[in-house]
């Protein structure tokens, strides 16, 4: 089954995205203040496609026409910023998970709690639903989620990398340390399906300090 269909695929001559982020953005002669129209309108694509990614139906829910009429637009609209579904949904799920804070570089502990507790707020955003449906659909949509790791996913991983090479560099980690299963110690108890509220107090701490006593230098 193809990941995107005829409709959800813009015609060759399409504009790119990069065309809606020059000077033609700003306010014009006649405009009322604020946020300028194409600024406006991309704020409501992004919110119309996470809250129908984050519907019952997720990514099987999404589609060009859908996005919208929900948020008010012209397809064309759209397919200015993004050719298919694939980009506007990875797209999408970048506006609403950012990649993490860079550390302040202080202690490879400070750096790693400030991260951890990034990732539980991660947990209390609007639309956690949204990254849930993604992962459910990978099988059926392996390149939507290839994607999603690649684009939204990696760089945020590549930030706990950087503390941890820190960290082996100045000695507070063991030179051996795997990093993807340093990573993966990390991001794990945040990634677990449970109420987003769930979390205890102290808890990124907590899972920090437990992962720092099985990979410290002594």
């Amino acid at each position: 089954m193809t990941e995107t269909t005829d409709r959800d695929t813009a015609p060759a001559t399409a504009p790119g995205r990069a065309a809606d982020r020059g000077p033609g953005r700003a306010a014009g002669p006649g405009r009322t203040p604020g946020r300028p129209r194409s600024e406006r309108a991309e704020k409501a694509i992004i919110e119309a496609t996470l809250d129908l990614l984050g519907a019952e139906s997720g990514v099987d829910g999404v589609s060009i026409e859908a996005v919208a009429a929900r948020a008010g637009v012209g397809k064309t609209t759209i397919y200015r910023r993004w050719p298919n579904k694939e980009a506007l949904i990875v797209g999408a799920l970048a506006e609403a998970k950012p990649p993490l804070p860079e550390p302040a570089g202080e202690s490879v502990r400070a750096d790693l709690v400030a991260l951890a507790s990034a990732l539980a707020a991660d947990r209390r955003a609007k639309y956690g639903r949204c990254f849930w449906n993604v992962v459910g659909s990978a099988e059926k949509y392996p390149g939507l989620y290839a994607r999603y790791q690649q684009d939204v996913i990696e760089p945020r991983r590549e930030i706990i990398r950087g503390v941890l090479r820190r960290g082996v560099e100045s000695g507070e980690l063991r030179a051996d340390l795997e990093f993807e299963v340093a990573v993966a110690m990390l991001v794990g108890p945040f990634s677990v399906k449970t109420p987003r509220n769930r979390l205890p107090a102290g808890y990124p701490e907590a899972v920090v300090d437990t992962l720092l006593r099985g990979v410290s230098a002594g």
